[in-house]
């Protein structure tokens, strides 16, 4: 289970995640992920507002496409375990937003984890999560 302080709750954070981050599609999953100071536009550094300490953030998205709600808390249920197994990768302030697809309902577990370590492992979002670090301006 995702504990309260790994969740997003804030349709802004969801949004920001949504707009401005990385995006992997796999078969099943479309998986946004965003670094909170990226991709805010009026301040550079991380956010203020919201507490990042203790592990990074998901949010999920399983429309009625995927199913009835019985099937649709299957699925849900099935990305938070997967999101628990990988959360060692992922850096503390980091924005991660599941879309489901409506195929999403038909794999399994294992299938929908794999594909959720696959997408962050994708250099894209490698790119977002370990950005190249700047060089320092040469001193003449």
């Amino acid at each position: 289970m995702v504990a309260a302080q790994h969740r997003i709750s804030s349709g802004s954070d969801f949004a920001r995640a949504l707009k401005h981050g990385a995006r992997v599609s796999t078969r099943d999953l479309i998986v946004h992920v965003a670094q909170p100071g990226i991709v805010r536009t009026d301040q550079p550094g991380p956010r203020d507002d919201v507490a990042t300490l203790g592990g990074p953030r998901l949010g999920l998205i399983v429309s009625k496409a995927v199913g009835n709600a019985v099937t649709r808390h299957r699925v849900a249920r099935r990305l938070r375990a997967a999101f628990v197994d990988v959360m060692a990768l992922i850096p503390a302030d980091t924005l991660v937003v599941v879309r489901a697809r409506p195929s999403a309902a038909g794999p399994s577990s294992v299938t929908l984890a794999d594909q959720l370590s696959t997408a962050l492992r994708h250099r894209r979002v490698r790119a977002v999560l370990d950005p190249a670090p700047v060089p320092e301006a040469v001193r003449t």
